[in-house]
């Protein structure tokens, strides 16, 4: 089979469709892409449909050439991309023909970006999914030369996401919380520190976790183990929160005081070492409705 040849593999490229569903119960965390809307919409613009297999490039610095006639599109982190040393726009649907090189620079803004292709990626499935998780030894990341399968396709035009939804990834986002668990059980002057003050992003973070560094919180004692999910804030004992990403274990001990709204994972996601981050609570309802939305727009 065809598809994308690798000539340079960047840092960390790895292949993620929709996660590894289903599994949690016996200790395998989900993956999938860490900045859902960008993933989202490189898909979309192909006409995939919600979770099709494409790449999540962290940094940049990927060079691929096409040993077929298809379309591509990338969405996410600023990257200067081209092909055959032409200058191409980012969330937008464009042709790569049999023979051309596309290539992703580093990343100006942002840290990962999403690249899909027309009907996706093809790879065999462990556990139902694609997704390469490397802490748990689920597939591996990018080298060259592999060949990234994907069959020919065309599109009679180009297209690009309207511009209100292409994120800005320069500025200090302001992140929703959605408290609940052990948020009762922590002091109130704790509970109001944590969106009091502004944060650093650990240069320790990784797809499994974003760790936060500021003013040391006090958690409450916690004398039993919990499931956890994505985006679940643990308290540990030294005061400085861990938001669990994409990759996380999937049992915890630490003290919960709530949980990353789930459209705003991709926009911490998209933070560099030391970037600041703010937090401001939101309620459960409202966040249902907003994700509702968005799964309903995708098709999920």
């Amino acid at each position: 089979m065809s598809g994308l040849r690798v000539l340079k593999p960047g840092p960390q490229s790895l292949l993620q469709d929709g996660g590894r569903l289903g599994w949690q119960h016996l200790g395998v965390s989900p993956a999938g892409p860490l900045d859902g809307h960008a993933a989202a919409w490189a898909n979309h613009l192909l006409g995939n449909p919600w979770g099709t297999p494409l790449l999540e490039v962290a940094l940049g610095d990927v060079e691929l050439q096409a040993e077929v006639d298809t379309w591509v599109a990338v969405c996410g982190a600023q990257m200067p991309l081209s092909v055959d040393d032409q200058p191409q726009s980012l969330w937008t649907r464009l042709p790569l023909h049999k023979g051309q090189s596309l290539r992703m620079g580093f990343a100006r803004s942002g840290q990962r970006a999403y690249l899909a292709v027309a009907g996706g990626f093809i790879a065999v499935p462990v556990l139902g999914s694609v997704s390469v998780q490397l802490r748990e030894g689920m597939g591996q990341a990018l080298q060259a030369p592999d060949l990234l399968a994907c069959r020919a396709a065309s599109f009679s035009r180009s297209a690009s996401v309207p511009w209100p939804y292409v994120a800005d990834y320069s500025c200090t986002p302001l992140l929703r919380v959605i408290t609940g668990a052990d948020a009762a059980s922590f002091e109130e002057d704790q509970l109001q520190g944590f969106f009091a003050q502004t944060w650093q992003l650990s240069p320790h973070s990784d797809r499994m976790g974003a760790r936060l560094v500021g003013e040391a919180l006090q958690p409450p004692v916690r004398q039993w183990s919990l499931g956890v999910g994505r985006g679940a804030i643990q308290v540990p004992p030294d005061g400085q929160p861990i938001i669990l990403q994409a990759d996380h274990q999937t049992m915890g001990g630490y003290p919960l005081l709530g949980w990353l709204h789930p459209l705003d994972q991709g926009r911490l996601a998209q933070c560099p070492a030391h970037h600041s981050l703010r937090f401001t609570p939101i309620s459960i309802g409202d966040a249902q409705a907003e994700l509702r939305e968005f799964y309903r727009f995708f098709g999920r």
